[in-house]
């Protein structure tokens, strides 16, 4: 039986996936699916292999056809049956990858020469070698799978060298890790800056109590436009993350992180008017907050290091590893270490005006001052 699936793209087209499922006896013995652009195509070929497949035997054709099948046609495969929902930005990569000639290539064909130059093409694109890293990396989901679950003949081992191969050509590589943290005068100007825009722009997303939550929180914008009230366990000063930010898996990783104080008291000054306690855009946050550095002259800040700077205040307060471990929602103890090199001891927080000043309301002279010179504050 053969279905039809209209499927959006990210540029606004349609995509049309035909799929085609031969049961006997209430099994699938057989299934294969192909995309096409327009639906009279899609349709003519369900046609045209329904005919073909309804041959005594026919079915039982499957595994030569899955010999003969391409990288893209296990990519679309993938996409189709994968029961774990996919984040925005695998799909993407997936998509590319299949307007590159390696998509197009059969599977049993497919050696560590053919990776390697697949990488050292997207390289020559521009791609960074955490890009090219990342192509590999949501490839290998794929290869791993494709020949115990479907007999595709890809082979994973290939992959793997071709991995190895581009490390040590410096086609792939793992990206340096940032170490920028806001100074105090620097978020001063950015929350007088935030809240004179609030000022004019009543409407507008409140950006100053977002910067001072994913601050306190330490939480990455993604994660904080996605917590709804019923993840709040104020009593317990913890917060329910949603796909919480993990190498091996994102998707489903929901995971309990402790709250601070200070950003339980940003939460109570939110109004209940959506089931998201922050119901905005996350794209929109970070491009507002990187706007505003730019118009401020705060160079090279970006939105995730408040992070970096919330998780680093933790340790300057004293915490320890495994307690920084319980509101940062790092599985492995490792990767703190970055946030380890202090500045100074104790909490550097104590008393600031301006936290005391969001949480009951920005004083009119700031406020005013932030409208007629925002770079005055500096």
């Amino acid at each position: 039986m053969g279905t039809i699936v209209e499927r959006p793209r990210k540029n606004g087209s349609i995509a049309y996936f035909a799929q085609i499922l031969v049961m006997r006896d209430s099994k699938i013995v057989h299934r294969e699916s192909r995309t096409f652009d327009r639906r009279p195509p899609a349709a003519a070929w369900i046609k045209k292999r329904e005919a073909e497949l309804a041959k005594p035997g026919a079915a039982l054709g499957a595994k030569s056809r899955a010999v003969g099948a391409t990288l893209a046609d296990v990519i679309d495969r993938y996409i189709a049956e994968s029961a774990r929902a996919m984040g925005s930005t695998k799909a993407q990569v997936l998509r590319t990858i299949k307007t590159f000639d390696l998509a197009a290539m059969a599977c049993a064909d497919i050696a560590s020469q053919d990776y390697v130059e697949f990488a050292q093409e997207l390289a020559k694109g521009g791609r960074e070698p955490t890009t090219v890293e990342s192509y590999l990396s949501n490839l290998g989901s794929i290869v791993s799978i494709a020949k115990p679950a479907w007999g595709y003949p890809l082979d994973p081992q290939a992959l793997s060298d071709a991995r190895k191969v581009t490390k040590m050509l410096g086609v792939t590589g793992k990206g340096q890790s940032r170490t920028r943290r806001p100074t105090l005068a620097e978020l001063e100007k950015l929350l007088a800056y935030f809240q004179g825009q609030k000022t004019r722009y009543p409407d507008s997303i409140p950006m100053a109590e977002l910067t001072l939550f994913a601050l306190f929180s330490t939480r990455r914008e993604e994660e904080i436009t996605r917590i709804r009230w019923e993840d709040l366990d104020e009593e317990g000063k913890r917060v329910f993350v949603r796909d919480l930010k993990n190498p091996g898996a994102t998707i489903g990783n929901n995971v309990w992180c402790d709250l601070p104080q200070e950003a339980i008291e940003i939460i109570r000054t939110t109004p209940r008017t959506s089931p998201q306690i922050f119901p905005y855009n996350s794209q929109s946050v970070s491009a507002r907050f990187t706007r505003a550095c730019k118009y401020l002259a705060i160079n090279d800040l970006h939105f995730h290091d408040l992070r970096h700077e919330g998780i680093s205040r933790l340790f300057e307060m004293g915490w320890n590893i495994p307690h920084v471990a319980t509101v940062s929602g790092h599985r492995s103890w490792a990767s703190l270490k970055r946030y380890t090199h202090i500045r100074q001891t104790g909490d550097k927080y104590v008393g600031w005006s301006w936290l005391s000043d969001i949480l009951n309301g920005a004083e009119i002279s700031k406020v005013e001052t932030a409208r007629r010179d925002p770079a005055a504050l500096a």
